[in-house]
């Protein structure tokens, strides 16, 4: 007989978040740049939808959510597609710099001879 508790729970209780967010309902091309657009016009559409993200109760999940799938579009969470490329190159840079300089201080219990 199949063991049914090894199998992942319904995928509807990853995207539960959804339900509770800010946004929806909000027109998505607040939140979604249109081709071609820049500057001025694309700064105040970021704004107007970063506005909807600060008085949302599930920002944190939505912007989790964005850099653990590595979103390319949008804005998430109140992160921009730019502002989110730049703290995964961040993120990038602190695991590249860990693993050439030794991945840590030396000092945990790993690193323990006794």
């Amino acid at each position: 007989m199949a063991d049914f508790s090894r199998l992942p729970g319904p995928n509807a209780d990853l995207w539960d978040w959804q339900l509770l967010a800010a946004c929806r309902g909000v027109d998505s091309s607040l939140f979604f740049h249109p081709e071609g657009e820049r500057g001025a016009a694309r700064s105040a559409r970021e704004n107007s939808a970063k506005e909807v993200c600060m008085r949302c109760p599930v920002r944190a999940e939505c912007a989790a959510h964005a850099l653990a799938v590595r979103e390319p579009y949008g804005v998430w969470g109140g992160l921009t597609e730019d502002e989110r490329e730049e703290l995964m190159g961040r993120a990038r840079n602190r695991l590249v710099t860990a693993s050439a300089t030794g991945g840590g201080s030396g000092s945990g219990p790993a690193s323990s001879n006794t």
